[in-house]
């Protein structure tokens, strides 16, 4: 379903939500949990990937720590939804 756009091995910390940033980069920040101020969490660079995005494409950071893009699933593909609603007596 995935595949592994660059391997990079990046080790995951808890309490931390990892991406892949505007610039191709594996960045983390600090997840909401009772204690942190509100507002933006700072965001701090994991590692320099470099990865060229192409539209159409969701990119992560799989379980071994790379960077992975699967396909998005765009509309509703395949049967329409039946019936609508139904006429009361």
């Amino acid at each position: 379903m995935a595949e592994v756009v660059a391997k990079i091995g990046v080790k995951k910390v808890k309490g931390y939500l990892y991406f892949v940033d505007k610039k191709g980069n594996v960045a983390r920040a600090a997840m909401s949990r009772a204690g942190r101020k509100k507002g933006k969490a700072k965001v701090e660079v994991v590692a320099k990937a470099g990865v060229k995005k192409v539209p159409g494409y969701l990119y992560f950071i799989d379980g071994k720590g790379h960077v992975a893009r699967a396909m998005m699933a765009r509309g509703r593909k395949g049967a329409k939804k039946k019936g609508g609603k139904k006429k009361r007596a």
